[in-house]
C-alpha cells in the first residue's frame, strides 16, 4: 500500500473519530452526564491523530506536497468534516503518485 493511501485511510478514520467525539460523546458528557464517552472517544482520537501526523510526514517523501499543502492538510485535520476535504485533494494526487 502506498504512504498516500495509508495517509488517505487514516485521515478517513481520524475524521469520522472527531466527528463522533464532537456530535456524539461530547453530548453524551454534557447533555446526559456521561463523562467517560469523552474519555474514552477523546483518547481514541487522540492516537489517531497522531498516526495522522506521522503519516502526513511519511506521505511527504512519496507524494510532491509542499509544506504549504501539508500545513493545509494539518489545519484542515482540526476543523470538522475538513478531513473529507483533505481526502478529495488527495484523491487528485494519486495518478501523480502512481507514477513517481
Amino acid at each position: 500500500m502506498s504512504e498516500l493511501k495509508k495517509f488517505r485511510l487514516i485521515n478517513k478514520i481520524e475524521g469520522y473519530s472527531f466527528i463522533i467525539l464532537l456530535f456524539i460523546a461530547m453530548p453524551l458528557k454534557y447533555s446526559f452526564g456521561f463523562p467517560i464517552a469523552t474519555k474514552v472517544m477523546g483518547m481514541i482520537h487522540g492516537l489517531l491523530f497522531m498516526v495522522f501526523v506521522y503519516q502526513l510526514l511519511e506521505s511527504m517523501k512519496e507524494v510532491p506536497f509542499n509544506k504549504k499543502e501539508a500545513l493545509i492538510y494539518f489545519i484542515l485535520s482540526l476543523v470538522p468534516f475538513g478531513s473529507f476535504y483533505t481526502d478529495k485533494l488527495c484523491k487528485e494526487k494519486e495518478p501523480i503518485a502512481a507514477i513517481a
